[in-house]
């Protein structure tokens, strides 16, 4: 096999992957990449045995093949290969040379038979959708991780469901990780959405996806067997989906009741940042006193200090105190688009919303820690 390549039209592609081919496995052959040089054309492919990516980019092929080379390698030298076009070639047993006139790399490749197959997407019914809304939608679920040990579905997964009836057609996200929810919306035409059911999406395999998602309009996703498809104009991706259930997400958002309390979103998001300059891995939480037109936030830690910073804000009724992890209403504030965000809290005992003032699309539902 013999071809060569812009270097342009690999390097960001082969940088994008390395969070696919650097996951450990129990397969060495999974920190390759496999390139299949056929006709103008050369395809590569990286799987994690979880997620799995494929690409077709143009080249100029002198002889087809294919080959099995380390990604993190392959990566480095195209990367900073001084020139704009990279002759790579394999030469015998498997071992490949990379370079063009005084610059020369032999590396030894693995065997490509041995590489994993990956799911065929081409007969699989799609939904075009829009790719910046899907964009915002895993920005705004994927804020929320679980612990990197916890083996649960619900906390590593995100959840997606379609939610399509006569009146109104819904896809949904949800993501948790025990302590706070977040959803988002996407409202869709008339077309129909094969996704008929809720589903589990691996987040880290939509981290994956996060980072080919850029400039173009629409992106097509389905499901095919036990997978979750997206599929670009060259690019397709593969995420093999979590089993179990989902918790009944609806129970703990319960709109309508409570106070509504419109806040400036940025001057919220500093005063919470600077009241969180003393927490520590001990002393998560800060204290929210709500009292007539006043908030005030309020952090102690016996290991370091305390702190404290008022808010004018529009609150009548009854005081209200209560304690909350700061960095989940950062998070959530960091992804809110409105100028003006609405918190609405009951008591100091039932879980706090969060939302913008005019997008109703994204929800944050954040639980009250122990005073």
């Amino acid at each position: 096999m013999k071809f060569v390549i812009n270097k342009n039209d690999i390097r960001n592609i082969l940088g994008k992957v390395q969070g696919i081919t650097g996951r450990r496995t129990n397969l060495a052959i999974t920190e390759t990449v496999l390139i299949q040089a056929k006709e103008q054309t050369i395809k590569i492919i990286a799987t994690d045995l979880e997620t799995g990516f494929e690409g077709e980019y143009p080249a100029t092929v002198e002889s087809e093949g294919t080959i099995a080379i380390n990604a993190k390698k392959l990566y480095e030298i195209v990367r900073d290969f001084p020139s704009e076009t990279i002759a790579i070639n394999e030469v015998e047993n498997r071992w490949i040379e990379i370079g063009k006139e005084n610059i020369e790399y032999h590396i030894v490749g693995m065997n490509p038979e041995d590489f994993p197959d990956i799911p065929q997407v081409d007969d699989v019914p799609l939904f075009e959708m829009d790719a910046r809304s899907l964009k915002r939608m895993i920005e705004k679920t994927i804020i929320i991780s679980g612990a990197p040990d916890d083996k649960r579905a619900h906390i590593n997964g995100i959840y997606f469901e379609n939610l399509g009836d006569d009146d109104s057609k819904t896809l949904k996200m949800v993501s948790t990780d025990g302590s706070r929810l977040s959803t988002v919306d996407y409202l869709y035409d008339n077309s129909v959405c094969p996704i008929e059911k809720g589903v589990l999406i691996p987040k880290k395999g939509l981290g994956e996806v996060l980072k080919f998602l850029g400039p173009e309009k629409t992106v097509a996703i389905g499901l095919k067997d036990s997978h979750f498809v997206l599929k670009k104009e060259n690019e397709s991706f593969t995420i093999r989906l979590l089993e179990g259930e989902y918790p009944n997400y609806k129970d703990i958002i319960v709109r309508g009741i409570g106070h509504d309390i419109p806040v400036d979103r940025h001057l919220f998001l500093m005063v919470l940042k600077r009241m969180s300059i003393l927490s520590s891995e001990n002393y998560k939480g800060v204290i929210f006193n709500f009292e007539e037109n006043l908030l005030t936030v309020r952090a102690t830690n016996p290991e370091i200090g305390e702190s404290k910073e008022d808010m004018v804000i529009k609150f009548a009724g009854d005081p209200i105190e209560a304690a909350f992890n700061p960095k989940y209403f950062i998070d959530s504030l960091g992804v809110i688009e409105d100028e003006t965000a609405v918190i609405n809290i009951v008591s100091g005992d039932k879980p706090c919303l969060l939302e913008g003032e005019k997008d109703k699309s994204y929800l944050s539902v954040i639980m009250p820690m122990k005073i």
